[in-house]
Parts: structure tokens; sequence; C-alpha cells
């Protein structure tokens, strides 16, 4: 069967879609998956190794920009529906899933107008403009939170979670059998803002250093920073006499993930999965321009079963962030009770549970 995951722009749009396309090229030899995204999302950098082939449309965002902005997005809809129509007639699905991104909304029309099965799955607890829109052109509907069931039609949505990428995976169980290596070696503190960075986070970060020195011997710090700010982090780490590990993006977050005692991140419904799969302890600062507040709804559902730590933004300063890592750092039973708690909203086969309903929607018997 071949697949196209039509989406991306972010790694919270993406990653998900690459968790299910490896999911579904590993349930059946022959089985084929081809990505639809656009040159400016992070699909463009992610997917150039060739790990799953991709497809380029014109695509263009509609949400946020200026009136002309939107102007040139509207005028780019048909082509960007005539470059999928194009792109499907020559790979030949019998399904096309959307996984939010502007690219998803023209592959979705496409594929309805080729009469080609149709899925999207919605990562956030409240959904963007695009899937509020397709989930007329949809035959399934996958969600990552029961609450997002409302805002679609009962009969043709699911809960399945969001799903993680297969290296995301090996954590559970790599978190766990390292939990008392850890507890031997320095205490060691991942920070990154998505596969962009945050800049907010980033100088936060610096200006908690100076009330962090007197544990500074004892952690090792892990900063993925994004591009724009990586210079200055990294001298920043280095004037303070820190041992930073300092990257714009980390390829292998598994890796990292595996490391960290404590985690300070944004709180997008792909990092809250991957965090609840791994069982990570986290200080959640949500990225407070998201669309419908989704970072914090997603941040405070944590929040209230004790799984993490929130630092709202308006909150947010260098001797808060300071004060709040060091209490984790010198409690480290509450961030054990973290882990666990966090654990028990995990949902590691979200990825195989959307390929059976793709199966299913594919091979049904009518």
């Amino acid at each position: 069967m071949r697949c196209v995951i039509a989406g991306g722009g972010t790694g919270g749009h993406l990653f998900p879609g690459m968790a299910v396309a490896g999911a579904f090229v590993e349930r059946e030899i022959g089985n084929g998956v081809l990505f639809i995204g656009t040159e400016r999302g992070i699909e463009a950098r992610v997917l150039a190794g060739g790990k799953f082939p991709l497809r380029m449309i014109e695509a263009r965002p509609i949400k946020g920009r200026s009136l002309l902005g939107k102007l040139k997005a509207i005028w780019s809809i048909p082509m960007a529906v005539s470059e999928a129509l194009f792109i499907l007639k020559d790979f030949q699905p019998q399904i096309v899933l959307g996984v939010g991104g502007y690219a998803s909304g023209p592959a979705l029309v496409a594929a309805s107008l080729l009469r080609i099965k149709r899925a999207i799955h919605e990562q956030n607890v409240v959904p963007g403009m695009t899937n509020r829109i397709l989930r007329w052109f949809s035959h399934r509907i996958f969600v990552s939170f029961e609450e997002t069931k409302k805002y679609f039609p009962v009969k043709k949505t699911f809960v399945t979670g969001n799903p993680i990428r297969k290296e995301i995976l090996t954590c559970l169980q790599a978190s766990r059998e390292g939990r008392e290596r850890r507890k031997e070696e320095r205490f060691t503190l991942l920070i990154f803002g998505g596969s962009a960075g945050a800049h907010r986070i980033n100088e936060t970060v610096l200006e908690a250093l100076d009330s962090l020195k007197e544990v500074k011997f004892s952690m090792r710090i892990i900063h993925q920073t994004g591009k724009d700010d990586l210079d200055v982090v990294s001298k920043g780490y280095q004037e303070e006499g820190f041992d930073a590990l300092v990257r714009p993006f980390f390829d292998d977050m598994a890796t990292y993930y595996q490391m960290a005692d404590l985690i300070i991140c944004r709180s997008g419904a792909s990092t809250v999965a991957e965090l609840a799969v791994c069982g990570k302890a986290a200080i959640l600062i949500p990225y407070p321009f998201a669309a419908h507040h989704h970072q914090s709804i997603n941040a405070q559902r944590l929040v209230d079963i004790g799984a993490a730590r929130m630092i709202e933004d308006r909150a947010l300063s260098g001797p808060v962030l300071a004060k709040t890592i060091l209490h984790l750092y010198s409690h480290p039973e509450e961030r054990e009770r973290m882990e666990e708690r966090i654990q028990q909203v995990g949902r590691p086969r979200a990825a195989e549970e959307i390929v059976d309903h793709c199966y299913e929607l594919v091979y049904r018997v009518h």
C-alpha cells in the first residue's frame, strides 16, 4: 500500500508524520510513503537525508500574515492544489494523511478530487484552522486528546494519542534502566525550545546562570538554541564556567532525552507526547502566542496531575527559573514522582493505531 503524508512546517507537525511513516513501512514489505511539504518548512531540511521521499508544493501560510500576505496565500491555493494533483496522480496512493501545516490543505483537497481515501491527525487539544476545514474532507480524524473529539464529527473521530518517532521510543526502556546509573553521575539539564529554538527561553537561561553557580560543578547542560542564538548562548556558558553542550539543532534527540534528569522546554503537543512516553520531569514554558493558547492548555493538563512544573511567560525571569531548577535539583523524589505520573498519559502505540485505522479504511468491505 502507498500512503502520502501531507503537511509539516514545524517539528510539531512533521515528527508525528514521520512516526506514522515509520510504522507504515514496517507494517508490510512493499509499503511506500511519500511526504508532501514546502520549501519553507522544516521538512525540507529534516527529510533531505532521504529517509522518506519529499515532494514540494507552493502552499503559503494564511494565519498571522499581513493583508498582502494573506492575499498572496489565497491566490496560491489553486496552484498548490494543482501541484498536489500532479503528485498524487504520479504516486497513486491508496490514502492521504494530513498532519497539519499549510501543505496539508491543498493535498487533502486534491485527494478528495481524485476520490482517494483521506484522514487527518490533530496534535493539539484545540484544533487549528486547517484541520477545522479539513474535517469535512476527511474519512477519519485522529486526535491526541479526549477533549478534542468535541470539535469533530463523533462517528469518524478516534483518540489515538500523538505519534512518537521510533528513536524517541527507545527512551522508554532506556530511561528506566538508566535511572540508578544517573544518580551516580552529574545532574543533566536538557534545554530546548522546539526545532527553531526559543529566544525567550535562551535569554532567561542565561539570566539564571548567576543563581545556579552553587551547583555548576555538579551539573552539565545540553542546550538546543536554534541557529540565531547559538553564539551568544555559547559565550554565556563559557563566561560563567558552566559545562554545556550547545548546538543549534540536535538530530538525535533520543540520546539526550535518555541523559536528562530535568528538561526545560515549550509545551507543544509533540514535545508533551515525547516527555510522556520517555517519562521525563520537565519545567514547561508555554509559547504565549500559540494558537488558541494550546501550549498553556497542554502544560496545565500535566500540572494538574503533578506530572510537570509550569512557568507562564508573564512570570518568567532568570531568578524564577533558577529557583525552580534548584528546587527540583535538590528534591529527586519529586522528579521521580513527576516521571511516574507523566508516563501515565503516554501513548507509545499511537503511530501503530493510526496505521491500523488506515488499513481498515482502505481495505474494509463495504
